[in-house]
């Protein structure tokens, strides 16, 4: 006998922003029902421009618009006591344990395709955008003279355990959804996008093969990986639901200056405005803007921004041009969000539309090291405080990490 165990937030989150499920036409001229709600990062704090927490400000304020300051759809899941875990939400069943060991991108694959849980044998490795799902952006990676860490994911309804040793906060997991923009890393090897639990990334990771020849990869592209040469493989977690479904856009051009999402149910500023901004100006931006008739435009968090995303152009940048403007004035076109990030609070994360570049210690030049698509975080200002090696780099790569990028507002 197997007993359930239900949790939703108590927050005054707001119901009404669930998308009514809509009827697309699919390509083989049936219909299918799609829906993606966004589930909300569940920050619920405000912070400053240097990272300690603060009283939320007042609309009119400084820094008003953060990402606690505009609560959507609350997380909510159902232990269903079978070694599976509901999400309420998006209507995807999870694996609550994982398997706690890293595998080849093609090894995890093989291992969610022969899973047998709760009488299912549908399990699969779940798409970034339902992976994303389970982010909790009220995570923190701490040191150990700091605190005790907080892993991005909801721990009361899901098995979680950090890595032994020094590598803490290498708690990646793998998704299905494979980097078809080029290589990552070294500028040879293929990558599949995967999250990070225990420090709030999205970043691609090695699959193991080179990206031109299919072939096994000559290396693993990091400087500090094994020994043997291979790429180190990440953690998974496997989903069984409806494939194609969850994260699935249905963009509509308004004429107006807006395109809408029908899946979910947001209203976007078709063209960024190609300024670059710092985090207290883009939230003030956002907050003032008038914009077909509308004036509640604010500053996306994290999920919203990265539900545009497009995964599956081959080209840059990472989002449908046909509906969207999109500045491309350097390789770099990271986005701001409202959603301030939980490792080094005096950043926030930034969604990458173009390359997310980075480099490696033998490295002379930057390459696309995480890719479009990849969720990292940048200085909110260096007015007062400057960007150190710590901020910059983890043990395999350094990060570009600039105070100005650009914006692209939601109602």
């Amino acid at each position: 006998m197997t007993t359930e165990t239900c949790k939703t937030s108590s927050a005054p989150y707001l119901a009404t922003l669930l998308p009514a499920m809509i009827v697309l036409s699919a390509s083989a001229g049936l219909s299918q029902e799609v829906s993606y709600p966004i589930v909300d990062t569940m920050q619920d704090t405000c912070f400053d421009l240097t990272g300690d927490s603060i009283v939320c400000p007042s609309e009119g304020e400084p820094l008003y618009g953060q990402d606690a300051q505009h609560p959507r759809l609350a997380a909510a899941y159902t232990d269903k006591g079978d070694g599976t875990v509901l999400d309420n939400n998006t209507g995807l069943l999870w694996q609550k344990t994982p398997r706690n060991d890293r595998l080849q991108y093609a090894d995890a694959l093989a291992y969610c395709d022969a899973l047998d849980i709760a009488g299912r044998s549908d399990w699969r490795v779940p798409s970034i955008k339902e992976l994303y799902a389970l982010a909790d952006f009220r995570g923190e990676l701490l040191k150990p003279e700091d605190g005790t860490p907080t892993p991005y994911i909801d721990t009361e309804m899901f098995d979680f355990e950090y890595p032994d040793g020094q590598m803490i906060f290498a708690g990646q997991y793998w998704s299905s959804t494979l980097y078809v923009k080029g290589p990552v890393m070294n500028g040879r090897n293929q990558g599949a996008f995967g999250f990070n639990f225990a420090d709030g990334h999205i970043k691609a990771y090695g699959t193991g093969l080179d990206f031109y020849t299919g072939a096994e990869a000559a290396s693993s592209g990091l400087a500090n990986g094994p020994a043997d040469g291979k790429a180190p493989g990440n953690y998974v977690r496997c989903v069984a639901g409806e494939e194609n479904v969850y994260g699935v856009n249905a963009f509509v051009d308004n004429g107006d200056g807006t395109v809408t999402d029908d899946a979910t149910g947001r209203m976007w500023q078709q063209d960024d405005d190609g300024t670059r901004r710092e985090w207290a100006e883009t939230l003030a931006y956002c907050e003032a803007l008038e914009l077909a008739g509308h004036d509640d435009w604010y500053l996306p968090n994290s999920k919203e921004l990265q539900s545009i995303v497009d995964y599956d152009r081959t080209g840059f940048p990472a989002i449908d041009t046909s509906v969207f403007g999109i500045t491309q004035d350097s390789e770099t076109l990271d986005y701001w969000t409202s959603t301030t990030f939980g490792d080094i609070k005096s950043h926030a994360n930034v969604i990458a539309f173009g390359k997310a570049l980075s480099k490696a210690g033998d490295q002379t030049d930057y390459t696309d090291w995480h890719g479009a698509g990849a969720q990292r975080s940048s200085i909110k200002t260096l007015n007062g405080q400057e960007l150190s090696e710590e901020d910059l780099c983890s043990v395999n790569a350094c990060d570009v990490d600039r105070p100005d990028n650009l914006v692209r507002c939601v109602r």
